[in-house]
Parts: structure tokens; sequence; C-alpha cells
């Protein structure tokens, strides 16, 4: 590496956000870049340790460790150390076809893994891997680069999420004719209506990715729900292969007295409507606001966040985030030991945001919902909730007990369900007869991605159930690949 020292001269150094208090006022993104003197100084501390289990992406104990895409990353860093800022992102772009969201979203199990991390702060990977495609974008360097050639062949991806883009920009990479059959009315599945804004712009950055991919020559079909108004077994005759990467999509009910009250909500119902209410420039105007209500949101992954940041933004009167697990501890424990994603308490930026207006952090752990209270018109006043510790059943797997005696009565006029997503929808599978696996996902080998009908593979979510955005994209890549084998008889996709 270019600085064999870096990693002792600098401090791990995040750019500053814009100020909580402030930003719930706008919906643009709040994070900044650094100057390109202290990227490079952040750069500089990649150590040339050897062993970069920083693009392993490997699964520890369930979870990513290291990069799912294997992103080069100890190369582009030294790269951004010398100040060699295309060159990098030539590399970033060897192994990930959207550094744009991915260094925007990704949690970056590339830093939980970073060898540094064993006992100081990781490099700032994320950082600069969201600083290198900027800069590449501000400076022309991203530009639409179709195929050479043609192959004759036409694919179909069911899908626009972060797999389907992924598998969509390498089929047409290798001269496929493609086809991106997206059911809402804009592309971009999770990136345009799961994400909120102010953490993914969609105008300046989701669209502008895809209207590169379409001036490659990727057509996009919005409005086309396969299985409702178009034929499912159509795509078996009007395509050679067809990749489906529908994404979990089936959400986790919450199964008590009051859910069909009115005010109680899916998480992504409420975040559909929030985003095009601001696609339209009337981000008020939305069939579901939390403006001026007691905001409950049940569920503490980033679903869960992202509501609690849209809630604020909304102007909530209260805001609790509720939690069935315990609190984690501030530090690795000893059972979740480096490089594992270390499991340690985070003040994310929407709890940040609750916690400026509100004094605390919204999160209250160890509980769960008993029940929703309702009005005389029928619309939840308040959820009852109870504590809950956690024991062994008889096979030693953990289990949820409520405490006797530890009710207690929240106001709330909006709920919020983010409790996470238990698979695909079905209808699809059912209609095109794909196989399902015993969790409900479609039965397809991760590496091979076929699913039991010839010229019909699966990838993301719908195969591999509720991940990341770098393990769609890893999919998408791989779906591609063997799509591509399958078209041709060979293939040269990475």
């Amino acid at each position: 590496m270019g600085k064999a020292t870096g990693f002792i001269e600098y401090l791990r150094e995040l750019p500053v956000d814009r100020a909580p208090i402030e930003r719930v006022h706008d919906w643009k993104e709040f994070h900044h870049h650094l100057d390109e003197k202290h990227l490079r100084n952040q750069a500089a501390r990649c150590m040339d340790c050897g062993v970069p289990f920083c693009h392993t992406g490997t699964l520890i104990s369930g979870m990513a460790s290291g990069c799912p895409i294997n992103n080069l990353i100890p190369e582009w860093n030294d790269l951004i150390y010398r100040g060699q800022w295309r060159d990098a992102l030539e590399r970033l772009s060897q192994t990930n076809n959207f550094p744009d969201f991915t260094g925007r979203v990704c949690p970056a199990p590339c830093e939980g893994s970073c060898v540094l991390g064993i006992n100081a702060p990781p490099v700032t990977i994320k950082t600069i891997e969201a600083a290198i495609v900027d800069r590449g974008w501000d400076q022309g360097w991203i530009f639409p680069e179709p195929p050479s050639a043609r192959t004759g062949r036409k694919v179909a991806v069911v899908g626009s999420g972060p797999a389907g883009l992924a598998a969509a920009a390498q089929l047409n990479r290798a001269g496929h004719m493609v086809t991106v059959l997206e059911r809402e009315d804009r592309p971009g599945g999770l990136l345009m209506y799961g994400i909120p804004n102010m953490k993914l712009d969609k105008r300046d950055v989701v669209m502008r990715r895809i209207e590169l991919m379409e001036k490659e020559g990727i057509t996009f079909r919005c409005n086309t729900h396969v299985g409702q108004n178009i034929e499912a077994m159509l795509l078996l005759k009007e395509f050679d292969a067809t990749v489906i990467c529908t994404g979990a999509t089936q959400a986790r009910e919450l199964s008590v007295q009051g859910r069909a009250l009115g005010g109680v909500h899916l998480a992504m119902e409420y975040l559909t409507a929030s985003t095009k209410a601001i696609l339209r420039g009337e981000p008020n105007d939305t069939p579901i606001s939390a403006a001026d209500r007691d905001v409950i949101v049940i569920g503490g992954g980033d679903t869960g966040t992202d509501c609690v940041g849209t809630a604020m933004r909304q102007g909530c009167r209260s805001l609790t985030q509720i939690e069935i697990l315990p609190r984690p501890p501030m530090e690795r424990a000893e059972n979740n030991p480096w490089p594992e994603w270390p499991l340690i308490y985070r003040l994310d930026y929407a709890q940040e945001e609750a916690a400026a207006k509100f004094g605390e952090d919204p999160r209250v752990y160890l509980r769960t919902v008993k029940q929703l209270n309702g009005d005389a018109a029928g619309r939840v006043q308040s959820l009852t909730t109870v504590q809950i510790s956690w024991r062994k059943d008889p096979n030693g797997r953990l289990v949820p007990e409520e405490v006797a005696g530890s009710e207690q009565q929240i106001a709330a006029q909006l709920v919020l369900l983010a409790m996470g997503f238990t698979g695909p929808e079905q209808p699809l599978l059912e209609a095109l007869g794909l196989q399902a696996d015993a969790r409900s996902n479609i039965r397809a080998e991760h590496g091979r991605f076929a699913t039991n009908i010839p010229g019909v593979f699966a990838a993301g979510d719908c195969r591999r159930g509720q991940s990341l955005v770098v393990w769609a994209i890893n999919e998408g890549r791989g779906a591609a690949r063997e799509c591509d084998r399958y078209l041709m008889g060979s293939t040269e996709l990475p």
C-alpha cells in the first residue's frame, strides 16, 4: 500500500452529516463528503494487512462478513491515497454495478471485518466508495456503454430492485436484449419505494442510473404486474430466458386483537405512499401521515428506522419504536468476535433525529405488543405492550416469555408494522409452477440460480429471503452469468 504507516498516523474520520434538527425539515440526503485531503488520509489507513477480510463476502453466524460482491477494497483505497480517482472508479466498477446505491445504503459489512477493526476503528470504506462514484458522475467518467454486438436472445427480468437491475445490467453487457418488468409506476423496486429519499435520492441517484441503463439498451416496462395484467406463462413464450427478482415483499404480520383498526399500516405501505408524494412534489399530501400523531413503530431493523425518519419529517407529535430483542452491548460481546458483523448498539440517523427532538433514543427494548385499542370510530388510539424475557426451551432455542404484571398502555394514532418479511409473494410462483423451499422462497441453488423450469432463474431476496442490497447485487450478477451460460453455452460474465 502507498502509506504503510497510515493506520498509525491518521484517526478514523467521517464526514459531518447535516444537523438532525435541520435535516428533519426536508427530504434531501443528509450525508456530506470529506474533502480530498481527508479522503486520501482515510484511504491511507488501509494497512496492507495481507489478509483482507473486507472483501471476502462470507457468511459467519448467519451474517455477512466482508463485502458480498467482493469489492477490491484494498486496491481502490491505495489508488485514492495516490490520487488516482479514475483508476479507483474502474476497480470499483469491476465488481459493483451500483456503488452509488451501496455507498449510501449498505450497512458496510466490509468495515465490520476490516483487520484494523480488531483493535482500532476500521477504515471508512463506505465513505470512500460513495466519494469515488460521485466524483465519477461529476467528472463525466460514467457514461452509457452499450454492447458492441447483440446476440439476438431476449431475456425478461421480473422486478427492478437491486437484484433485477444487476441482472439486467450484466445480461445487457453480454449483448442480450433485456426487458425489465416492474409492477410499480417507476423502476427501482426497493431502491425507489422501500428506502426513503433522505437516504437515497430518487431523481438524482436512482433515476440517473436507470436512465443510463436505458441509454445502454435496456427496456423498462412499468405498471406491468406479471400474473395480473400480463399472463405469467407469456414470459416463457416471448422470451428466451427469464430471471425472477421480485424480492421478499410478503410482510410479517402482527396477529393481535385490533390489527384491523384504522391507522395501522404495514411499513412498506407507509414508505411507498410517502415517496410517491415526494415525487409528485407534494410531500405533505400523502394518504398515511404522521403529522401531529403519536406514532408507534413496531420493529427495530432498517425498515423500522426508515419509518422513524419518515415520521420525523412529517411532523409526528411523539415517537416510540418497539423492539422485542434486548439492547445490544456498546462493544462486541465475547460470542461475537471479529470478523463477524459487530452486534453493538448504534444510534442510526433516524434515532439520532428523534433523540435530538424528543430528548432520547425512541427505542424501547424487550417489549412486544399484546393488543391494539381503538375508539368508537374504529381507529387506533393506543396499544398495550408487555415486557419480554428470553429463555431456552427444551431444544435449546431462545423463546420469548411475558413478564407478569408488566403491561403498559402507550398512546398511538398511527402504528407502523416493520417486523421484517417472510418471503416472496406466492401468486407469481404458483402461476409459473416454480418450486419453493421450506421457507417459501423460490428453490434455486446459490451459484446456479436455476429454478425447476428450464430457462427460468431466480435471484435476490425472492431466492435467499430478506437480506442486504449487496447480497441482491451479488445474486443478480450471478444469475445473469448462469442465464448467459444457458443461452450461449458458455459465458464471460464475472
